[in-house]
Formats: structure tokens, C-alpha cells, sequence
């Protein structure tokens, strides 16, 4: 079980463990002076925002598992076989997965969280004392206010900038949806209060002190900065949305000031002595670390991530792992639970790597865990003597094996049970999902000292050294070095961080999602058809299977096998291997008895090909029927979402 202090959901009925965070005592009933000059009832309302976290439709199971965020070149959805609505960009405003006739959504409950944020910065200002415990809540609804517009704005583009309480200005419910540019104003104003309220976190009062579940000063200046490239960034308007984004800002003064702000806010993170040491040496322990429940600060490169209980609440590992297929029971730390894996990785990733960088086969797994408990495999004996001459099929022994997957079906790979520290009893394995880490720093350094995608460059650079920051994440993959340029970055972080959410909006804040995404599918083409850049590639890929003994199964006495000796994959491995034949196998990865060519153009959808401009007309989600609906004609919907009936 997770060890460490735990963000409780107030009022969700929840087990903690180890967690003197809050008591069982709801301050709902209380007056605003009663609450907010006391501590510990401060605490508990603090809870209740982190509660909108862990609810059905919010970050629980939508927002952290495959339903935003997606598609991109790097990432595709995989649910309803990759064509569900959200992934091919042909949303409604009546997306049934997303929203409901009871509100229950993302949009209901990121303005809820944003509602309760208000109620808190203003009691505290109003009746809380300058405790640094309460200096720090300060700072941390601050943090959580923007973080939520963030992500609002990121999904929506223009919302209304509700930073007063209904219950102070109840005209608040009439504002109507406003330019994001306000927002985003506004959140610079309030991230740096944040940093400032915010101690280290070693410094940080309490359970949030070296906790990556409560926020720190160095996780409020890595959010500024996200939220300055965004501004500074481009963006479809309503007017202009079926031409190419224009710049949020017209101001490049304006833009300059961002980036230098940015480098800002960087400097302060990476001359800090204490927080250079969360750079992880190993990539892949990044990911261990998030997996098996690492949340001491110092430890991970995570400067802040959204926390959920053990079993309680939180399908993050569920949805994102590596697929798993009859394989309850016989992989490590998998009692329970199923395994939706609705992020998949866009094959073409696996040449955009260099054979030597390590991030590749961390990132994307390439086979599916199956497991036989002695009757899986009855029928086809033969086959499994000759693959896995370890196991005694005559006699029904039971082992654990990597199945290959087609071209098609190849996952992320950061996400893995068999990392997590304690046994999966069910959907809700509660491992926490990580909002930004060190790397994203260094990259968002590196982009503001080339000016970002205007260019516009900052005149003061606060010491930083964007080729420094971008080499020594190139660096810890084993990478060769490369010069810093723009085009070279936007590659960087695509290999830095497919599979965690980021690039679809890079993409977008870019203003090259629609032709980033074209070009994948051309790309796609080429590869099913070993064309292009892909000529030296062949349909049949010949492997080995290594044996592990129970390093990967839940029980001793479950023989594990992995996949080795790999010939037919990489550019110009041609022909036939000189690999011993025994235990040998072969298959193709393109083209299947039942559909073909796997990645052919009606097979494999990255975007509804007939409809390419939803590219740009549909890139942001529509705000949810059931919102707009309730709204008062406070909402409403542009771009694409107006035409049909929509």
C-alpha cells in the first residue's frame, strides 16, 4: 500500500492510508470566518478542489485516459477501434462519453474546482493569519485555479474568467465566454503569487513538504511558463478557423516578454541547488518511480502530479499501460482490474528515434502480455514446445509471454504493472498522473531562448543556455547532439514526451496540427507500403523468445518469457536472419488474414481523411450540450460545432 501523506477527497467516501491529512469532518456547514481562520478546516476545504480530480468523467478516467490530448503523429486513441469521435476530430456537442445529463463532465467539474478556488482565496485573504501553513494554502488554491483554467483553455480556447466567487458577485453566473487572452493574463498574475507563497519543497509546511502530491514553488514557475508559451503561442479563433492559426497575441513585444518570462521562471527552477538533483540520470526510472508509488520530491523528476488513493480512485496505469490479454493472475502485480490501454503509438515514432536512444522502447511497447494458465493453449502444442521449450505443455504448466502485436497495435509503454509496487486488485489501480517534470523545464527554456515559434526573442536570457538545456536531455537518452533549432526542438519533444499528453497542444500552440497530421498519414502510406523513406522495411519480422524464470509473473512456479533477437524491423534488415532455428518464429507485422493491410488509408485513422478541415474546426473540444443547455446563453459554441444541427 502507498505510504505517503494522500490528497483526501473530502467528500467522496475514499480509504487513505497513512494519511493525517484531514479528519472525517466536513466544514461545509461552517461560516466563511469560522473556516478560514483555522488551519486545519482550511485543509479540508482544500481537499474538496482535489476531489473534482477523482470523480467519473474527470481526470478519474477521462482526462488522464486517452480522451484528451489525442490524435497526434506521435499517439493514437484506440478505443472503438481508434475511431471513436474525440480521436478522429469529429466531436459533438452531444459526446456521450464525455458529458451527461446531469452535468457530471470534465467542463463541470474543472469550473467547479475553479468556483471552489475562488471561495478559498478570498477567505483566506479575508479572515485566514500569516501562518506559513497558511501562506502556503494560499499559494497552493492560487496554483490549483490555474492549473484548472489551463487545462480549460487547452480543451475549450475561450471560457469565461470567473477569478471572483458566485457567492461575492453572484453576476458572476452571467458572464459570458471571453477570449482566452484574458485568462491567460490572469494566470500569469497568479502563478507568480503562487511562487511566491509557495516555498521549496523541502520548505513547504506539513504532508506537503518533499511531496510531489502537493505543489511547490518550483512546480507554480514550470506552470508559468507553460502558460506563457501557450500565450505567446497560436491559436484557431472563430473567425479564422478554417485558415491557418494565427498568433494569440498580435503584440510581438508582447511575446518577447513572455519568452523572456519564461526563461524567468526556468532559471529560478534550475539554479536551484536542491532542484537540479531531480534530474534523473536513468529515463526509464522516471517511470518506475510514477509507477511504484515514488512521490518523495526529491526522488522524481515529477515537480507536481494529481494524486489518488490506492484502489479508490485514479484509472491513469488501466488506460495507459501496455495491453494486456488473458493475463490476469499471471503478471506481476495484477490481481485484479482490466486493461482498456487506449493510447497507442503511432508505428512511424519507432524511426524518428536513433537506434541508440533509450527513450524508444520505454516509450512504446511492441507486444501484448498474455498469459496461459495450463489450458489457454491445449489445441496448439506443437507450437508452443517449439517457442517455448522450457514449458511442460504436455503436463498444462503455466507460463506468461510478450505476444507480438501488428504494425498497428504497438501501446505506450511508461505505464507497466509489472513497475507497480503493490498488487492491482481492480479498474482503480491509483497511481498518480504526473503534470509536468524537470525535462519539460529544460525544453521550455531551450524554446524561449530561440524566441519560441514567433522567434521573437527575449533580451534578457537570465543566464540560460537553451543549446545546454537541449543537450543535456539529448544527453540522458544516449542521443547524438544536435544544434538547437526550432524544428529540432519540436522533434525533442515529441521524443521526450509521447504518451504523457503534451504534444497534441504543442502541435496546436505550434499551429501545425492539421499539417502534422496530414503529413503522418502520408507517412503511414509510405510505411504499409515500404515506400519513401520506409523502402528498406519488409512485411515479416523473425524473433526468439528469451526465458525469464518469474521476473514478471504474479507467482512463483508461472515461467515468463519475453521477445528477443528481433531481425526484420529496422531499415535494411532484408531477407531471412541467420538466427538459429530453433525456437524460432515468424509472422507478418502489415498485413493480416482478416483486415489486410493493417495500415491502410480505411483501416487506420488518425483524422477523418473526408473531412480534413475539422483539423482546425474541430481541434478544441465543443462545450458539452448539457453546459450550454444550463447556461443562460452564457455559452456556446463556434468553429465547426455550428453547422449540422450541432
Amino acid at each position: 500500500m502507498k505510504t505517503y501523506q494522500y490528497i483526501a477527497f473530502a467528500f467522496a467516501a475514499v480509504v487513505l492510508t497513512g494519511c493525517d491529512f484531514f479528519d472525517s469532518k466536513s466544514p461545509s456547514a461552517m461560516d466563511a470566518a469560522t473556516v478560514f481562520s483555522n488551519e486545519n478546516s482550511t485543509e479540508q476545504v482544500i481537499a474538496s478542489v482535489y476531489e473534482q480530480f477523482g470523480q467519473d468523467k474527470s481526470f478519474r478516467n477521462r482526462l488522464a485516459c486517452g480522451y484528451q490530448g489525442l490524435n497526434t503523429d506521435a499517439e493514437h486513441g484506440t478505443k472503438n477501434s481508434g475511431k471513436a469521435e474525440w480521436n478522429i476530430y469529429a466531436m459533438t456537442p452531444a459526446s456521450g462519453d464525455l458529458s451527461t445529463a446531469n452535468g457530471k463532465d470534465p467542463w463541470g467539474y474543472l469550473n467547479a474546482a475553479v468556483e471552489k478556488c475562488n471561495n478559498i482565496i478570498e477567505g483566506i485573504e479575508e479572515f485566514g493569519t500569516h501562518t506559513a501553513k497558511m501562506d502556503y494554502m494560499l499559494g497552493e488554491a492560487y496554483f490549483l485555479r490555474s492549473f484548472c483554467y489551463l487545462q480549460m483553455v487547452q480543451l475549450w480556447g475561450d471560457v469565461p474568467p470567473r477569478f471572483v466567487s458566485i457567492s461575492k458577485d453572484p453576476t458572476g453566473l452571467e458572464m459570458k465566454k471571453d477570449d482566452r487572452v484574458k485568462v491567460l493574463a490572469h494566470l500569469r498574475t497568479d502563478l507568480k503569487t503562487a511562487a511566491e507563497l509557495l516555498p521549496w519543497s523541502k520548505d513547504c509546511p506539513g504532508s506537503a513538504k518533499n511531496s510531489t502530491c502537493r505543489p511547490s514553488k518550483a512546480a507554480a514557475l514550470a506552470m508559468l511558463a507553460r502558460t506563457d508559451l501557450l500565450y505567446s503561442g497560436k491559436g484557431v479563433r472563430p473567425a479564422t478557423w478554417k485558415e491557418a492559426p494565427e498568433f494569440l497575441t498580435s503584440d510581438a513585444a508582447l511575446r518577447a516578454e513572455l519568452n523572456q518570462e519564461v526563461l524567468w521562471a526556468c532559471a529560478q527552477i534550475l539554479n536551484e541547488g536542491t532542484e537540479q538533483t531531480k534530474f534523473q540520470t536513468n529515463y526509464e526510472d522516471i517511470f518506475r518511480k510514477i509507477c511504484g508509488d515514488v512521490t518523495d520530491y526529491y526522488q522524481s523528476e515529477v515537480f507536481w502530479e494529481i494524486p489518488f488513493a490506492d484502489g479508490a480512485r485514479g484509472q491513469v496505469l488501466q488506460y495507459n499501460c501496455t495491453k494486456m490479454d488473458k493475463s490476469l493472475g499471471g503478471l506481476r502485480n495484477n490481481e485484479g482490474g482490466s486493461s482498456n490501454s487506449s493510447m497507442g503509438i503511432v508505428p512511424t515514432l519507432y524511426y524518428d528515434f536513433e537506434a541508440t536512444d533509450v527513450r524508444r522502447d520505454v516509450t512504446m511497447a511492441r507486444y501484448i502480455w498474455v498469459y496461459d494458465d495450463g489450458s489457454e493453449f491445449n489445441s496448439d502444442r506443437e507450437k508452443v514446445k517449439h517457442a517455448f521449450p522450457n514449458v511442460d505443455v504436455d503436463n498444462h504448466e503455466k507460463f506468461l509471454y510478450q505476444k507480438r502485436s501488428m504494425i498497428d497495435s504497438w501501446y505506450g509503454n511508461k505505464y507497466r504493472v509489472e513497475w507497480m509496487k503493490r498488487n492491482r486488485t481492480g479498474n482503480d489501480d491509483g497511481v498518480n498522473f504526473p503534470i509536468i517534470r524537470y525535462a519539460d523545464v529544460l525544453l521550455m527554456a531551450a524554446e524561449a531562448s530561440l524566441g519560441g515559434i514567433s522567434g521573437d526573442k527575449p533580451a534578457e536570457t537570465y543566464g540560460i543556455n537553451g543549446q545546454s538545456c537541449f543537450d543535456q536531455v539529448r544527453s540522458r537518452a544516449h542521443a547524438s547532439s544536435k544544434p538547437l533549432t526550432m524544428e529540432n526542438l519540436q522533434e525533442e519533444r515529441k521524443l521526450e514526451f509521447t504518451g504523457e499528453y503534451l504534444r497534441k497542444y504543442d502541435l496546436m500552440r505550434w499551429g501545425i496540427l492539421k499539417e502534422t497530421l496530414i503529413n503522418a498519414h502520408e507517412r503511414l502510406a509510405n510505411m504499409n507500403q515500404h515506400a519513401g523513406e520506409f523502402e528498406q522495411l519488409q512485411d515479416t519480422i523473425y524473433y526468439n523468445y528469451r526465458y525469464v524464470g518469474d521476473e514478471y509473473s504474479f507467482a512463483t512456479g508461472i515461467k515468463g518469457f519475453v521477445i528477443d533477437s528481433v531481425f526484420g524491423l529496422n531499415k535494411g534488415e532484408l531477407g531471412i536472419p541467420e538466427l538459429p532455428v530453433s525456437g524460432r518464429m515468424k509472422g507478418s507485422l502489415y498485413a493480416s488474414e482478416s483486415n489486410g493491410r493493417v495500415l491502410a488509408p480505411d483501416n487506420y485513422m488518425l483524422f477523418d481523411r473526408e473531412f480534413p478541415e475539422r483539423l482546425n474546426g474541430r481541434q478544441l473540444w465543443p462545450i458539452f450540450a448539457v453546459n450550454v443547455g444550463q447556461s443562460n446563453g452564457t455559452l456556446w459554441n463556434d468553429y465547426d460545432y455550428v453547422s449540422a444541427g450541432e
